[in-house]
């Protein structure tokens, strides 16, 4: 299976008004520009909104937070400075909720449980480690999972978000022993061909920054064997 990034063409467009647009990102987009040098997927979606717009110049795109990169799901933009500001706070104050999809080689040993860790992360490794007890550095991070499918030998979890931490699913599943699908960084003892790992941003919630209204959005996961039989 080869690397599938998001482009113009084929972007996976959720959601978009005049002030939002909600993205399917792909496992290997990678949202912001880094030293990788590859397009981050804000410019791809600048470039789709300029041509199907027809807009000259350049293009306004806030990013508004971000998906590890071989991840999948959910990504928002702003579209004006408006709403930038106002969806930075909307999730500062975790007034979004974020579900998200996981799928486990090992099942947990509840069917559904809240995990307390504190995590401190160590940027040359670019890894988060967990520990149940504070040590110094550490952020308290907060999940919830119920188990909603067991494959044959997989189980995918669905998860709530309480806090927002660098790598958290990946870092507090992994310390339970149930590892991320593909997910070598934590532990997985064999990569997914395309790089990508079994952990898919499902469902947000949230008020519409200028409409004030309500919006869920629902993002199918990637299609493979075993996203297939999530479904």
């Amino acid at each position: 299976m080869s690397k599938s990034f998001s482009t113009k063409d084929n972007l996976q467009v959720l959601y978009e008004d005049n002030h939002i647009i909600i993205i399917n990102k792909r496992p290997g987009d990678i949202v912001q520009g880094d030293k990788t040098g590859d397009t981050p997927l804000s410019e791809v979606v600048k470039e789709y909104i300029a041509e199907k717009y027809n807009k000259p110049g350049a293009v306004y795109l806030g990013v508004v937070h971000r998906l590890d990169r071989p991840t999948s799901g959910i990504v928002v933009f702003a579209r004006t400075s408006k709403a930038l500001p106002r969806l930075n706070k909307l999730f500062a104050n975790k007034e979004a909720q974020k579900t998200y999809w996981a799928v486990v080689k090992k099942q947990p040993p509840k069917e559904k449980d809240t995990l307390i860790h504190w995590l401190k992360r160590n940027p040359k490794q670019n890894k988060s480690y967990a520990y149940t007890k504070e040590v110094p550095d550490s952020k308290k991070a907060i999940l919830e999972y119920k188990i909603i499918k067991k494959l044959d030998r997989y189980s995918l979890l669905e998860i709530d978000l309480h806090t927002g931490r660098h790598h958290q699913i990946r870092s507090q599943l992994s310390d339970i022993g149930s590892i991320i699908k593909g997910d070598l960084k934590y532990g997985a003892d064999r990569s997914n061909k395309n790089g990508s790992i079994h952990l898919h941003a499902r469902k947000l919630t949230f008020i519409h920054p200028v409409k004030k209204e309500s919006l869920t959005i629902i993002a199918p996961p990637p299609s493979d064997s075993i996203w297939d039989h999530c479904l």
